[in-house]
């Protein structure tokens, strides 16, 4: 397979605006809780181990995060994971 394959998020072609807007509150809450931790997109790269343009694409709701990266975020930054979710 391409590399296009190997990338940790995608964004489907054909989702409704909806769904697109509940991708960019998610990302908007990833966001905020980051950086009411004072934690720059690199610091929560590297604590869980996701790259950070992926967590600069999921911030600004260009993708899918995948349920594992959304697990290791939620725990990086000490919230629940239903609180991002939500």
């Amino acid at each position: 397979m391409g590399s296009r394959s190997s990338q940790r998020c995608r964004v489907p072609h054909e989702q409704p605006l909806w769904v697109r807007d509940l991708r960019r509150t998610l990302g908007r809450r990833i966001h905020d809780q980051r950086m009411d931790r004072g934690h720059t997109q690199e610091d929560l790269a590297e604590m869980t181990d996701i790259d950070r343009r992926t967590l600069q694409r999921i911030e600004a709701g260009e993708s899918d995060p995948r349920y594992g990266d959304l697990v290791l975020i939620a725990d990086a930054l000490g919230v629940p994971l239903a609180e991002l979710v939500r």
